[in-house]
């Protein structure tokens, strides 16, 4: 039997997971975060699982090292959350690469939609039976630029949502996909020209606070900025800067770069001590979702899925672990390609 610490649980990451687990593996559901304080609740599993907002730091790795752990399981695609330096050597990791890119996707064309054309506005209005339009006023996509930051799986179904509004599409990416057809330029091109500005990139070194004062002071007025991805991609101060500044037309979150004490928890009754998100979510061309892009009956199913077979194939086997992070070559995700081995 594989024992398996899922931390961070919500009730449909249980429904998903026992739906699919097999009577060879048996998870432990805890509704706490890992961090340094609650890493010995996985004291005598075999694997941990945990999504965006847990702390897999040096010190909590080690921790579940001494305790007997052997692989950590992301049911997400980002890793920016898992020290993979401090993992090598001790502890396996893999994650979900694609688990439904169409959900982020489409919510993300969700929110530019709701922006702006007010639908959230004329929701409230017409529930308290007011029909007026004044201050309901959008504008077409159709004819507009719109620019995609990282084009991955996303961002790629992102640009063919927009190619179907009949917008234009440039995009910027480190490493462009071959024969896409997709128009590439300069990043500095891309906040000059885009009247729509969407991120679908991994959050690094290279690209926190990729979005900070000096790149909105470069973007037209009136931008539509819209982050599905991570919330570190921008630097929310400079955000609402250039919200105040009348230089930023809308911004749709569905990240915010501390988001991890906050998004996932019911907190209508208490006090928000974040007094930046706050004042972001009180501005009247802001929406706020919490992390919920990846939120479908289809995402939940493939992780589930996919995590699973991820456990299953290093405690099974002694070959090539699916979906392993490898720290080795430095190359993450592409070394295990390469080697056709695991990491360590």
């Amino acid at each position: 039997m594989i024992r398996v610490a899922m931390f961070d649980t919500k009730e449909y990451d249980e429904i998903s997971f026992e739906a699919q687990a097999g009577a060879d593996i048996s998870f432990k559901y805890l509704e706490t975060k890992l961090n340094e304080d609650t890493a010995s609740l996985a004291a005598g599993c075999d694997a941990v699982c945990v999504f965006v907002n847990d702390t897999v730091n040096k010190a909590v790795i080690d921790k579940l090292y001494e305790n007997g752990v052997k692989l950590i399981a992301l049911r997400c695609a980002g890793y920016n959350n898992v020290d993979l330096s401090a993992a090598y050597g001790k502890l396996h990791v893999v994650h979900v690469p694609a688990y439904s890119p169409y959900a982020v996707a489409e919510h993300t064309a969700a929110l530019l939609l709701t922006s702006i054309r007010r639908i959230h506005k004329a929701y409230n209005r017409t529930r308290d039976f007011n029909f007026s339009l004044n201050g309901l006023t959008g504008f077409d996509l159709h004819g507009k630029t719109v620019g995609v930051i990282g084009t991955g799986k996303i961002g790629r179904i992102f640009i063919d949502i927009c190619r179907g509004f009949g917008m234009n599409v440039i995009a910027y990416d480190l490493f462009p996909a071959k024969d896409s057809g997709i128009t590439y330029v300069t990043l500095d091109e891309l906040l000059k020209k885009s009247d729509i500005i969407s991120l679908h990139c991994p959050l690094t070194e290279d690209t926190r606070h990729m979005i900070d004062r000096v790149a909105i002071e470069k973007m037209k007025k009136g931008v539509v900025i819209l982050n599905t991805s991570r919330g570190a991609l921008i630097d929310a101060e400079a955000l609402l800067e250039g919200i105040k500044a009348r230089k930023v037309g809308a911004a749709c979150l569905d990240v915010y770069e501390e988001e991890a004490d906050i998004f996932f928890e019911d907190r209508s009754g208490h006090i928000l001590n974040d007094e930046l998100l706050a004042r972001l979510i009180s501005m009247p061309n802001v929406i706020v979702t919490s992390h919920q892009a990846f939120l479908t009956e289809e995402a939940l199913h493939n992780i589930a899925e996919t995590t699973i077979s991820n456990i299953r194939s290093y405690f099974n086997n002694e070959g090539l672990i699916d979906n392993e992070l490898c720290y080795h070559c430095g190359h993450m995700e592409q070394c295990r390609k390469e080697r056709k081995q695991r990491c360590f």
